[in-house]
């Protein structure tokens, strides 16, 4: 089921005009982390505390139809705010490519987690280094097609 309601772009610019684009092009542009070539999902989510609908840009991180999205937030020392929105409502939406489909996410723990991790480290090297540089573990969450 479609996320519908109000969408409030991110208050980070460049976030915003990433997702704008991507969208507007069916994905064929605005499909990577700016200059890096690392290609990226939009990921389409309900705000925890404002209902609103949210949408951000995420690492492509994808596996036989199912798609890690890491938490790492550069290693920062807290979790991203998309990661709270997941928690209190895992129904997401993911755009990879022309157009958006339905997605559960749950959070992944123990081996299974790890075996997400290595996937996501292989695709995205920097992950390793946003573990290194936080004290925290850093969540990954599998999104599962619904």
């Amino acid at each position: 089921m479609p996320i519908t309601g109000e969408y409030v772009p991110s208050p980070s610019k460049w976030v915003a005009d990433q997702v704008a684009e991507y969208e507007a092009s069916g994905g064929t542009r605005a499909n990577t982390l700016m200059d890096t070539g690392m290609p990226v999902i939009i990921l389409t989510m309900r705000g925890k505390s404002s209902g609103v609908v949210r949408k951000t840009a995420l690492m492509r991180v994808e596996h036989e139809g199912e798609y890690a999205l890491v938490a790492s937030k550069g290693g920062a020392p807290d979790n991203p705010v998309w990661y709270g929105n997941l928690m209190a409502d895992p129904h997401v939406m993911i755009q990879d490519g022309p157009a958006p489909a339905d997605f559960t996410v749950r959070e992944v723990t123990g081996a299974e987690r790890a075996l997400w991790w290595d996937r996501a480290v292989a695709k995205f090297p920097q992950y390793a280094d946003y573990q290194a540089n936080t004290q925290r573990v850093i969540p990954v969450l599998v999104a599962t097609p619904v």
